[in-house]
């Protein structure tokens, strides 16, 4: 095995044990010899503490060196050279199992490639836990001891409106971003404005949200329903159980006479249940442009229910950069887009043999595995930052709230990111043993035939882009018609 040597000792240590750094490296190389592994490099950090990783560069190197594949062990003379910190040498052991990396101890004669040494790892996980699940018992309690004395538990986020000292727990009122907040709650309840509505108005003003990013319905409605504003303070909202408000140390920002009629306009807004929908029931998808602006148009979809309650679902197109206030075109139905595109369609005299185009079936296995490259890498950086997150946490530089609401952002990440990939491979296989040329041949006659999957393969295939816009109905004014105005075959 291609071994990494560490070793480390104080200045404290080495006067006084003479415990030196030659000393350990040559009892060290002699035991790799015996075991005939290979000797990939040594990493020494001499006259440095071991009650932290941070501070010492050569055992950050041999982190590095482990994650990236290029030592399969790593062996030390002592487990306190490695680290003194229990919480440590967990994450330690954890990050090296994750990358195939062998770990072995001289004096305790640890190795975890046997079963003695994959126990010793194992009881010093049960009693980290342990440490775990102690400390996260003591951050609730004083949490929630905190809420109840009237302070914001968040240290990592300050809600919009309001501004906090560093090192300070009161909250002080942001006169710009209070006028910002007023401005959000009487556009909701006086002028009637929907979340979307608002949040395209602040980012066409180019305000920008807490988090320095552009304003969304879910932020509005986070404003719209949190007691923050009229001075009071909120404790596990996730828990029903544990939910509680109190009378905050700060300052309100808006009457609660009006926070009240907004809980009561919100409690009375219809309830649309939102699911994933199959992407080839909206085949379209990747394929249809804004003939607008001409971005990319996304995808919406709701579930709703008829009059006898049974669920029905509505699909449709709406351009990526209307929400940012970009674009001005509006949504468009799946139904209206088909029926644009066979109009579309129908004007092409002979669909395999298109006039002055010369269609050539697009390559998309490269541009599908290098999305699934992609999607692969984000995957990895979220996890590292999963690891990073619970690091803080058990550092104690972050509090139990800020580390589950951080894990919560990352895992739905993580999540979008697995089921792309998902998806990607299930496209591959599906490549394989749909016949494109049988879809192409009589595009007309099969065209009502083939089942979604069919139809979102063969748009992916065979054309790059259709550009569709909304025109006045000639029949009603009062309606729109959705109209294809380009499309763009992959062509040579």
């Amino acid at each position: 095995m291609r071994t990494g040597i560490y070793v480390r000792v104080s200045t404290e240590e080495q006067a006084k044990e003479g415990f030196s750094i030659r000393a350990q490296q040559e009892k060290l190389k002699d035991f790799i010899r015996i075991k005939d592994w290979e000797l990939y490099d040594i990493y020494i950090d001499e006259g440095i503490s071991g009650k932290n990783i941070t501070d010492r560069p050569d055992v950050n190197r041999l982190i590095t060196d482990v994650i990236q594949k290029k030592i399969q062990n790593v062996l030390v003379f002592k487990i306190d050279r490695l680290t003194r910190s229990t919480r440590d040498l967990i994450n330690l052991m954890d990050l090296f199992r994750e990358n195939g990396c062998a770990f072995n101890s001289l004096m305790e004669s640890i190795d975890t490639q046997t079963a003695s040494g994959r126990m010793f790892v194992k009881i010093i996980g049960i009693f980290a836990e342990f440490e775990r699940e102690n400390l996260i018992e003591r951050v609730s309690v004083a949490n929630e001891k905190k809420a109840r004395e009237g302070y914001l538990n968040s240290s990592y986020i300050v809600p919009y409106g309001y501004s906090r000292e560093i090192g300070n727990r009161d909250l002080s009122t942001n006169e710009e971003e209070s006028e910002i907040i007023k401005e959000i709650f009487l556009l909701y309840l006086q002028k009637h404005q929907t979340l979307n509505a608002i949040a395209k108005v602040l980012n066409m003003r180019n305000i920008k949200s807490s988090k320095g990013g552009e304003w969304g319905a879910s932020t509005i409605k986070y404003i719209l329903t949190n007691p923050i504003y009229i001075g009071k303070v909120r404790y596990a909202v996730d828990d029903e159980s544990r939910y509680f408000e109190t009378e905050g140390k700060h300052e309100g920002i808006i009457p609660e006479e009006l926070f009240l009629e907004v809980q009561n306009k919100i409690s009375k807004m219809k309830k649309r249940e939102i699911k994933k929908r199959p992407k080839e029931d909206n085949y379209y998808c990747g394929t249809l442009m804004c003939g607008e602006c001409g971005g990319k148009m996304t995808t919406h979809g709701i579930y709703t229910k008829d009059k006898d309650g049974n669920p029905v679902y509505y699909s449709s197109y709406i351009c990526a950069d209307k929400a940012k206030g970009k674009c001005n075109a509006g949504a468009m139905s799946h139904n209206k887009v088909d029926i644009a595109f066979r109009a579309y369609i129908e004007q092409i005299r002979d669909f395999t043999v298109p006039e002055d185009i010369e269609i050539t079936p697009a390559e998309p296995s490269e541009d599908t595995d290098l999305l699934k490259s992609e999607y692969e890498s984000a995957l990895t950086k979220l996890i590292k930052k999963e690891k990073a997150i619970m690091t803080l946490y058990i550092d104690d530089k972050i509090d139990f709230d800020e580390y589950n609401q951080m894990l919560s952002l990352i895992r739905s990440e993580k999540n979008m990111y697995a089921d792309k990939i998902i998806e990607l491979e299930g496209q591959q296989a599906e490549n394989v043993q749909l016949s494109k040329e049988d879809i192409i041949a009589s595009f007309k006659e099969n065209w009502d035939f083939l089942t979604n999957l069919e139809r979102m393969q063969f748009l992916q295939t065979y054309i790059r882009a259709a550009y569709a816009v909304k025109e006045p109905d000639n029949n009603n004014p009062n309606k729109k018609l959705v109209k294809i105005k380009k499309v763009e075959f992959y062509q040579e």
